[in-house]
């Protein structure tokens, strides 16, 4: 825990984080002087970066440490190949800090709690360990290790590391076009491509806990951002995922950019992945219009206090409706399919009817929403 004193620089760590930037910057600079850059390169690069990042960000987060869906074993082993591949530990060590990350957002537990400040969240808790060696709390994930692929990766991960992360793409890129493609291949796909991978997950565990957005509340410094999005393969939208945390998605929109979302679902359509989790559209919802309505609130006039007691009331009772309402109607949207496969017209009509009452239910419960924030939005704003 933090603040316990004999604190010390992980050797290791630290001087595989500074030098491996260094080393890229100047295997970059020879390669290109020495030989030029041909397409095999900047492919290599591409693929490896893709396979490392999404074995990270869909097999290290989503698969294993959330258990947001099911994978076959193919894909398992290519997340611990390529995983390890990413040098961001075994599957049980990165998994273990993740889920106390969770359990302890924002406290001194959390290993890369942002509240340190965007260093230490960023890079420097890997390279200092607190209170002596850093011990993984491999308690934390007891359900992964009955994996026979994720023992066989923790036990040789140094070994594979090397192996995938380096030597593959630089014995590829030898075959094809001899000791530049593996200068290369080692340079680009295993040194560059190491750099860029890392500092992609160290924004989620800083920058997405700094800038952004909370649209589904603020009960930790967790954020939204399109942007970071963009640069993480889907990650960015970290606001929902510290809030829906099992749902497989984190752009849960068919518009966010969430290439892991889309990974996911692709081998769900051919049978490799299944038991995806979702979070209803209403739950999330319900989570964004609470987060509206505390956010106003907090900045309502103290004098209104009666008022707003009044409002806090209407609401949790609006929410208690519409919750209740949705998931009847869930229910009814369940029984129609199953009815319609079974050609039942005349039960069929019945749930149309009782389907389309809930939802007038529902658009009334939505514009008494719409009315409880006009109502709370119309209080004079508290000063500064």
């Amino acid at each position: 825990m933090a603040g316990e004193g004999n604190d010390s620089i992980n050797v290791v760590n630290t001087l595989f984080l500074v030098l491996t930037p260094i080393a890229a910057i100047a295997g970059l600079w020879y390669h290109i002087t020495q030989f030029g850059v041909t397409w095999v390169e900047p492919v290599l690069f591409v693929i490896w970066y893709f396979a490392c990042g999404l074995s990270i960000t869909v097999g290290y987060h989503r698969l294993f440490s959330h258990r947001s869906h099911e994978a076959s074993w193919p894909l398992r082993l290519f997340y611990a190949l390529f995983g390890a591949g990413a040098f961001e530990n075994s599957a049980f060590n990165w998994c273990a800090d993740h889920r106390l990350h969770h359990r302890h957002t924002d406290t001194p537990e959390d290993p890369y709690s942002a509240s340190r400040g965007f260093w230490w969240s960023h890079i420097l808790w890997v390279m200092i360990d607190e209170g002596g060696e850093r011990i993984h709390d491999l308690d934390q994930v007891k359900d992964l290790q009955e994996d026979p692929i994720l023992r066989f990766q923790h036990k040789f991960y140094l070994l594979l590391a090397v192996g995938v992360g380096m030597f593959l793409p630089a014995l590829i890129g030898g075959l094809i076009s001899g000791v530049p493609g593996a200068v290369g291949g080692f340079v680009w796909a295993g040194l560059a491509r190491t750099v860029f991978t890392h500092h992609g997950t160290f924004l989620i565990n800083s920058a997405a806990h700094i800038w952004g957005t909370q649209p589904y509340g603020d009960a930790n410094s967790s954020k939204d951002s399109p942007i970071l999005a963009f640069l993480t393969f889907g990650e960015g939208y970290h606001n929902f995922h510290h809030t829906f945390q099992a749902d497989y998605r984190n752009g849960h929109r068919w518009y966010h950019f969430d290439p892991s979302k889309w990974w996911i679902k692709a081998f769900a359509l051919i049978g490799l992945k299944q038991s995806l989790k979702s979070t209803p559209d209403w739950h999330i919802e319900d989570k964004r219009r609470q987060a509206s309505f505390e956010n106003a609130a907090s900045k309502a006039n103290a004098d209104d206090s009666e008022d707003l007691t009044r409002l806090q009331e209407r609401m949790k009772a609006a929410r208690s409706n519409f919750k209740s309402q949705s998931r009847a109607l869930d229910k009814l949207l369940a029984e129609r399919r199953a009815v319609r496969k079974e050609r039942q017209a005349a039960r069929r009509q019945e749930l149309e009817d009782a389907i389309a009452k809930l939802r007038d239910d529902i658009a009334t419960i939505r514009a008494e929403f719409a009315q409880i924030m006009s109502d709370l939005t119309a209080f004079k704003p508290t000063a500064a």
